[in-house]
């Protein structure tokens, strides 16, 4: 599978790849992630972490915490909604999952595993299943639900 990463160590410090300060006129977005591309992946929260994914940020280290994480809660919730940790990390790119078929299949797992699927991460969760030919899906009124067991 994957091989266990110092949580102690930054984005930053694992990329060994620095990032210049950004801009005094920089968004608060350009400037969080940087901020948060300097501090220990294990210290990171929820909210962190999915801000970090969808920006397509340390994806090879946080991918792997992520899914840790969204076994033990497939819903953990940053500071948007239930389960945007999830949709962040099903709506990266399928060349993403590519690289990573083994965390691609615990995703796959998890959400054929929910018994309900808020709205907020219906489409997200069929286009995921869709893309990695996730077994048992079936589209219904929108919704996904998983066929058989």
């Amino acid at each position: 599978m994957t091989r266990p990463v110092n949580r102690g160590r930054s984005i930053e410090e694992l990329e060994r790849e620095r990032s210049p300060a950004p801009p005094a006129d920089a968004t608060r977005l350009v400037a969080a992630v940087h901020a948060l591309r300097c501090q220990p992946i294990g210290e990171l929260t929820v909210e962190a972490m999915r801000l970090l994914i969808r920006q397509d940020v340390g994806l090879r280290y946080l991918l792997p915490m992520a899914v840790e994480l969204l076994q033990e809660n497939p819903l953990a919730e940053g500071d948007l909604y239930p389960g945007d940790l999830l949709s962040a990390a099903l709506s990266r790119d399928p060349a993403v999952w590519n690289k990573s078929p083994e965390l691609r299949q615990v995703l796959c797992v998890i959400v054929s595993e929910l018994v309900v699927v808020p709205p907020t991460l219906q489409e997200v969760i069929k286009q995921f299943r869709t893309a990695s030919r996730c077994p048992g899906t079936a589209v219904a009124g929108g919704g996904v639900r998983s066929v058989g067991s």
